[in-house]
């Protein structure tokens, strides 16, 4: 997906809302907005919005010296999401359809996104699309929600990539990997997280902080993009990337990385973003489920 006029603004609003996180005070969020517009007229809009995301974190993170500033979000959104771990898996083993019920809930986890929400109540916001979930998926189109599509991919695959998003969100994949490996116990999943700190984007420590390490291999990426940028992936997750026969990509970062590339990906995601929806052609809001090329 390539950056669209829209997304400048959402550029600047990052950096301004990474500059308060990180504690700088208002000349020092000046410079950083000054030097960020400095630098746009050197961006392509034919790129894609990760790509300036992370030098707009980069640019933060430079000024302020702070190297992870969400470090203390990302912890209370892991916990926040393993307070709930143990309510959604009995919803998922009760459920009629537990595969899907445990996508669905891996998608609900989507909206723990403090590059788009920012200081949003997120547990309530959790909250409230549980309730709704069922609902919000009956409506969607096959095209934008294709589970048997997804269903019939991940039968026939035996090595899985999955490509993780955000921290807390993490805990919702967690549970979505365990229902695939209880009906799939001999496939291969290979769980991929963040090789730097980038926004509230997940790294190795919040994977082993959620319990994934226990589950499942898990690599990183090797990039600190917030998406999956492979110009910048190490050679390791390269490997992991190429051989998987089915990618499950959750979140927007990755999508807008991953959009264009002829592989066979399932896009899980939540549209939060005006831009993305319009991309999509969906509503903002919409359950996301699809796979471009298959």
């Amino acid at each position: 997906m390539r950056t669209y006029p829209g997304c400048i603004v959402c550029f600047f609003r990052q950096a301004l809302e990474a500059a308060k996180i990180s504690g700088a005070d208002e000349e020092t969020q000046n410079r950083i907005l000054i030097e960020l517009s400095q630098k746009l007229p050197d961006f392509s809009l034919t790129s894609t919005p990760p790509e300036m995301g992370r030098l707009v974190y980069r640019l933060v993170t430079d000024i302020t010296r702070r190297k992870d500033p969400y470090l203390e979000i990302k912890q209370e959104s892991n916990k926040f999401a393993f307070s709930m771990y143990s309510e959604l898996k009995e919803r998922i083993a009760s459920s009629p359809d537990p595969l899907l019920e445990a996508v669905e809930i891996s998608i609900v986890g989507n909206i723990i996104d403090y590059g788009i929400h920012n200081s949003t109540d997120i547990a309530g916001r959790v909250r409230e699309l549980l309730i709704k979930e069922k609902q919000a998926v009956k409506e969607e189109e096959t095209i934008f929600f294709n589970y048997p599509a997804f269903k019939t991919a991940l039968a026939q695959a035996e090595n899985i990539l999955y490509l993780g998003d955000n921290a807390g969100e993490i805990v919702f994949d967690r549970l979505l990997i365990e229902e695939i490996k209880r009906l799939y116990p001999d496939k291969k999943i290979t769980f991929a997280v963040k090789g730097g700190a980038i926004i509230n984007d997940a790294l190795m420590a919040d994977a082993e902080e959620c319990g994934i390490t226990g589950i499942t291999q898990v690599i990183s990426n090797g990039a600190d993009a917030p998406g999956t940028l492979l110009s910048l992936c190490s050679s390791d997750f390269l490997a992991a990337y190429n051989q998987a026969q089915l990618i499950i990509s959750k979140g927007q970062g990755n999508f807008e990385t991953l959009s264009s590339k002829e592989k066979p990906i399932f896009f899980l995601l939540m549209a939060k973003c005006p831009v993305v929806a319009a991309h999509i052609g969906c509503e903002t809001g919409t359950f996301l489920l699809f796979n471009r090329y298959g």
